[in-house]
């Protein structure tokens, strides 16, 4: 069974990091090297991962059409954070508005947003989206398609299978 850390490292993964290495890995998003380690066996278990690079075919349809109910999305009262789904880029830019005139924001301290807090996939994805701009707008389009309704979902799914398309040219 897949874990959230393992999304964030195939979210990583897919933005074509050439010849890397569990260490690097391992600094770039945050996670400890024994975890990083233990997901890339879950990715290669799940047929997400052949050798050192990613099937973006298969990761495709596991992001689009199966995260959403295997990380359904857990929301709780108001709190400051970093922008994710349908209030942060690129799904704000793409979007008229939101489903409701709060942001959605990953509990953060920080956060320069107040919010209604959605827990992210992993302790660790807000400080990342902090420090990394292209994975936080891949982690905000991953909780667009777990948390929006059928308008963002679509939207957020353009906007994914755009990214992933980038990696096979």
């Amino acid at each position: 069974m897949l874990k959230g850390e393992d999304v964030v490292l195939q979210l990583k993964l897919l933005q074509g990091v050439p010849d890397w290495t569990v260490r690097a890995l391992a600094d770039t998003i945050k996670v400890p090297r024994s975890g990083v380690h233990r997901s890339l066996g879950r990715l290669r278990e799940a047929g997400l991962l052949d050798g050192q690079r990613m099937n973006v075919g298969r990761s495709e349809e596991f992001l689009v059409h199966a995260v959403k109910y295997m990380f359904p999305p857990v929301v709780s009262g108001e709190a400051r954070g970093v922008p994710t789904g349908w209030s942060a880029p690129p799904l704000r830019d793409a979007i008229s508005s939101g489903p409701s005139e709060i942001p959605l924001v990953w509990p953060h301290p920080l956060g320069e947003v107040r919010g209604l807090a959605l827990a992210p996939l992993h302790a660790a994805v807000p400080g990342l989206a902090l420090d990394d701009e292209e994975m936080w707008a891949r982690l905000a389009l991953i909780d667009g398609l777990r948390m929006g309704d059928a308008r963002i979902r679509g939207v957020a799914e353009k906007l994914l299978v755009a990214k992933l398309d980038a990696v096979l040219t």
